[in-house]
């Protein structure tokens, strides 16, 4: 069995089941949040030491 049919076939499967899919805008929303707060906490852990 290839990859491809393994695929439709785990599709169709939850198609069939009517699992509740997570909204992609939200993960991406989630994503960026955590990426922005690692972000500000590298600026703040780094602000006013020296380059070396």
């Amino acid at each position: 069995m290839s990859l491809s049919q393994i695929t439709l076939s785990l599709s169709r499967a939850a198609a069939e089941h009517h699992e509740q899919v997570i909204n992609p805008w939200w993960v991406g929303l989630i994503a960026i949040g955590i990426l922005l707060g690692m972000l500000f906490a590298l600026v703040a852990f780094g602000g006013g030491r020296e380059h070396s």
